[in-house]
Parts: structure tokens; C-alpha cells; sequence
């Protein structure tokens, strides 16, 4: 049972150093690009994905406990060399766009209609890209008509 549970703690551990490079390739990349008001905590806890999280961690951890030394390293380096591509622009600007763009969005507020894209879908203002307007606007999430 102390197996499982240490091969769990270290699953946890190991995605947890991923995912700050993932999000930090994200914030670097793409946030501060298209000058996104959001601290990189908020991010990285509002875009986590529980399900891919624990499924990632009981992965590395089992491999880490229970696979042998020679198989293990070469998994975590190359997870570990995955993540950190994000760290470079062009990567980490595209699996940001993946992750936290909408596409194609039409949004009612107030008494506007607008049609673009969702940069970022914070927890009180939405960053939006409008078509018409060719430019970058923030709609507060509580006036936005459904």
C-alpha cells in the first residue's frame, strides 16, 4: 500500500514540475504576446485539466516505482524535452492558441454584437479579438447576454 501511495506522490510531483513549464512556456509565449492581464498563478490554476493531470501523474509515478531505471529516464526526458519546447515562441504561442483560444466566437454585449475570437476566458473579463474593429477588447463576463 506505501507503494502505491509513494508511486501516486511521485506521479504527482513530477507532472506538477511539467505542468509549470507548460504554463510558463504558455504565460512567456503567448499571455504577454497579446498583453493578457492575468498573473501566472491565476492561470495555471484556472487551466488545469483534472482528468489529463491525475491520469498523467499515476502514469509517471508507476513508471517511476515500478518500471526499471532504463526505461524510466528515457520517458521523463523525453516528457520533460516535450514540455520545454514550449519555452521556445513559435511551439509555446501554438499549444497556448490550442489550449485557450475560441475561434470564430459571436458575442452579445450590452447592445453590441461582435464576431471574433476569444484570446482568453478569464474569471470576470473575457479577452476578445473583433473583426470589425481589427483590435483587442475586454467584455466583463456579468454583462454579456446569452
Amino acid at each position: 500500500m506505501t507503494k502505491i501511495f509513494q508511486a501516486f506522490l511521485s506521479g504527482i510531483f513530477f507532472t506538477f514540475i511539467l505542468d509549470f513549464f507548460l504554463f510558463l512556456g504558455i504565460h512567456q509565449n503567448y499571455i504577454k504576446l497579446y498583453d493578457i492581464d492575468v498573473y501566472y498563478n491565476i492561470l495555471f490554476a484556472d487551466n488545469q485539466n483534472i482528468y489529463i493531470f491525475s491520469t498523467l501523474s499515476l502514469f509517471i509515478g508507476f513508471t517511476v516505482i515500478y518500471v526499471k531505471n532504463k526505461i524510466t529516464l528515457p520517458i521523463l526526458i523525453v516528457m520533460f524535452f516535450l514540455v520545454l519546447l514550449t519555452l521556445f515562441e513559435d511551439i509555446g504561442n501554438s499549444v497556448a492558441k490550442k489550449i485557450l483560444m475560441k475561434e470564430n466566437v459571436t458575442i452579445k454585449w450590452k447592445k453590441y454584437t461582435y464576431n471574433g475570437d476569444i484570446y482568453y476566458n478569464g474569471r470576470e473579463i473575457i479577452t476578445y479579438y473583433d473583426y470589425e474593429l481589427k483590435k483587442i477588447i475586454l467584455l466583463n463576463k456579468k454583462e454579456i447576454k446569452q
